[in-house]
């Protein structure tokens, strides 16, 4: 039974954490229950050590997926929408999607019911971590992906239905120029990408305070602004005119080098530049989706926070998981930095062939987990956890999908992880 004391609060942008708040929790599906197990017995462990027993979390189970449709009839229940929003912050597992048939992302829903329109994804690598990178030690990247709009956003129509054959008659008649377009317009399934200033705004204004509350130097804005000029353009544009009207002279911004350098040459603007953040500027620039696909890989330590619409976003996390270990190591978030609202969750998928085999990666839920630590305001216990699985990794202990790919590793089942990690903590 829980009480109003046991729930966090959240007032005039700031949380109040009680010393046992109520945390709900989904294990997940497929590995979920596996790596769940684990990451509860690791961040207890850490909240324990860190405060010596003075704070502990009070779990509190809740259901979606397969399970909540047994026990409640519904994937996803009211109860369950209702408890992450009494509680305001809650963790989770991987959660399976079909894929072009059946219901809708529940992780989607959940996101769009709560208004999470900033999904976090810190992506840093710990030594001892498979990784193709011969950089992999300069990649500390955070991606702020929006989380409501664009391909989120759900809006299409399927080929050979009423809604897209009167959606291709209205462009046809009232656009006719959008319409010749279309190569094959009796074949053509459509979808619509809703990208709005505020929601645009929201999002550049979350990673720009994050950049600034954590010593960041750089927040490059992600688009396709070249091709796709009003949406992912505007966003670009929105999240500029944000900058420069919010933060002044906190921030140097891409558009003020250019000013520059177009009324005193290249050079000139170049020294500006530098100069700025020799000063201690926060430098706000922008990239074109592609060219930040290469950069990251060829020169990752000159990216810091990005910032983007949803799909980029989206394709922008997992490719740079990729050069850290892979989603088995990449913790996530989906945060109203308005409300404070905030869901931490596993990145990855479900892996239903070793559901139940204690055999999964925990690191992305435990890294995700130590993400929700943080936002409580209880650093020591996310610091403790941190440093647990740096010793952890660099001691060649980790799970089979991570063994298989260093030499001298040794594999072990997801409990002897979680062993060896809380020893680390506790010894």
């Amino acid at each position: 039974m829980t009480t109003p004391q046991d729930r966090i609060q959240f007032h005039q942008g700031r949380l109040s954490v009680p010393k046992i708040p109520t945390i709900p929790f989904l294990e997940g599906e497929g590995c979920g229950p596996d790596i769940w197990r684990a990451t509860r017995r690791i961040l207890d462990a850490a909240v324990a050590a860190a405060y010596s027993g003075e704070r502990r979390i009070g779990w509190l189970e809740v259901y979606s997926g397969e399970k909540a449709l047994r026990m409640l009839g519904s994937e996803l229940p009211a109860e369950t929408v209702a408890a992450f929003q009494d509680y305001t912050v809650g963790i989770k597992g991987p959660l399976g999607t079909p894929v072009g048939t059946g219901i809708r992302s529940l992780n989607v829903a959940l996101r769009q019911m709560l208004d999470l329109y900033a999904c976090v994804r810190p992506v840093r690598y710990f030594p001892g971590a498979p990784s193709p990178m011969c950089q992999a030690a300069a990649v500390d990247m955070v991606v702020f992906r929006e989380n409501t709009e664009d391909v989120y956003a759900g809006i299409e129509f399927e080929l050979g239905s009423a809604e897209n054959q009167r959606l291709l008659a209205l462009l046809e008649a009232e656009f006719p120029a959008a319409y010749r377009r279309i190569a094959f317009p009796n074949t053509t399934a459509l979808g619509i990408k809703p990208i709005s200033k505020e929601g645009s705004q929201r999002l550049v204004r979350a990673a720009i305070r994050y950049a600034l509350q954590n010593g960041r130097q750089r927040v490059t804005l992600l688009h396709k602004g070249n091709i796709m000029k009003f949406t992912e353009g505007g966003f670009r544009k929105w999240g500029y005119e944000l900058a420069e009207a919010e933060f002044g002279g906190q921030v140097y911004t891409k558009t003020r080098w250019a000013q520059t350098a177009k009324a005193q040459g290249d050079s000139a603007a170049d020294v500006e530049q530098t100069a700025a953040l020799a000063a201690g500027r926060l430098l706000v620039d922008d990239m074109i989706a592609d060219a930040a696909f290469e950069g990251t890989l060829a020169r990752p330590a000159s990216f810091d926070v990005l910032a983007a619409p949803n799909l980029i976003g989206d394709f922008l996390s997992d490719a740079l998981a990729a050069q850290v270990g892979g989603l088995g190591i990449a913790p996530g978030a989906n945060i109203n930095y308005e409300t404070g609202a905030a869901i931490f969750e596993a990145t990855h998928g479900t892996a239903p062939l070793l559901a139940g085999k204690d055999a999964a990666n925990p690191c992305s839920l435990i890294l995700s987990g130590e993400m929700l630590l943080r936002y409580l305001g209880w650093n020591e216990a996310a610091d403790l956890v941190i440093g647990a699985l740096t010793r952890t990794l660099a001691d060649g202990i980790m799970t089979q999908d991570f063994a298989s790919q260093v030499a001298g590793a040794v594999g072990v089942t997801t409990t002897q992880f979680a062993d060896a990690f809380i020893s680390r903590i506790t010894g």
